[in-house]
């Protein structure tokens, strides 16, 4: 176990539906961090930008981005994170899905993915791609961590602790006309479920004219700041997560312990 973890929230302009030249800047990036990070969080669709030409942009599991991010996680030692547009084909070769796909590549060069399961309808999302109905958590270094992405924010009970994470995060594409609900729902994810809360957001305009200010952001248990940009530029903003800190102010304050039953739709009718 780590009782530690240092996580770098990597807040980039990404290149429109052009992988080659982010994966070379995501790569120049990665390597002019510290030796000493745990985790790289990168933002939604990190190869394309946020994009509805799934059919263009789309790669396999076996594609080059799933490849160069195990490489780099294992040359770095570190696991790295972040969506990408994935397609997968049936069986029977008659149909093709295409998924908005968070890809968490281990430093062991495993990979565990999460399909985001609340697609954007106001841009259209819900129509080229398909919805995740799982969510996971990730066993990493003695920590338990819940990935999410973008809109998934919007939506409490789907990020409802019940498994006593120890890290909640989200990746995203999330613009600047609505960044003040960023702003607040991050810290109110924080502080329901008593959980380290990241949200990792892009910067810079895309193709669709949409301008992007990131505030990147953690927060602790209490929903206190530990760390923001403000500046709406690129940078990487690293900040050390303490799991003894987190456990202590569960133990004191217990709320996770009073939270209400209920019955959710969608996975396979579980009370949580």
């Amino acid at each position: 176990m780590t009782a530690k973890l240092n996580v770098a929230l990597m807040q980039i302009d990404l290149f429109w539906e052009d992988r080659q030249s982010n994966l070379h800047a995501i790569r120049e990036k990665v390597y002019s961090l510290p030796e000493h990070i745990d985790l790289i969080i990168l933002p939604e669709m990190f190869t394309t930008g946020f994009t509805m030409d799934p059919a263009k942009n789309a790669e396999s599991m076996s594609g080059e981005t799933v490849t160069w991010m195990r490489k780099l996680a294992k040359e770095r030692n570190t696991a790295i994170t972040g969506s990408v547009v994935i397609k997968e084909i049936s069986k029977n070769l008659k149909e093709t899905r295409y998924y908005n796909r968070l890809l968490f590549a281990h430093p062991n060069g495993n990979i565990e993915h999460y399909d985001k399961k609340h697609t954007f309808t106001l841009a259209g999302e819900h129509e080229v791609y398909t919805a995740g109905k799982e969510r996971i958590l990730v066993q990493y270094k003695g920590w338990k961590i819940c990935p999410l992405i973008c809109y998934d924010l919007r939506f409490p009970v789907w990020a409802r602790n019940t498994d006593d994470y120890d890290l909640l995060f989200y990746v995203a594409n999330w613009p600047e006309s609505r960044i003040s609900a960023w702003d607040a729902l991050l810290k109110s994810r924080a502080i329901e479920n008593m959980s380290y809360t990241i949200g990792v957001n892009r910067v810079g305009r895309d193709a669709n004219d949409h301008n992007y200010v990131g505030h990147s952001a953690c927060f602790d248990a209490l929903g206190n700041c530990l760390s923001k940009d403000i500046n709406g530029k690129e940078s990487t903003l690293i900040v050390t997560l303490e799991k003894e800190t987190q456990d202590l102010l569960r133990k004191k304050f217990n709320f996770l312990a009073d939270r209400d039953g209920f019955r959710l739709s969608g996975i396979n009718g579980i009370m949580i």
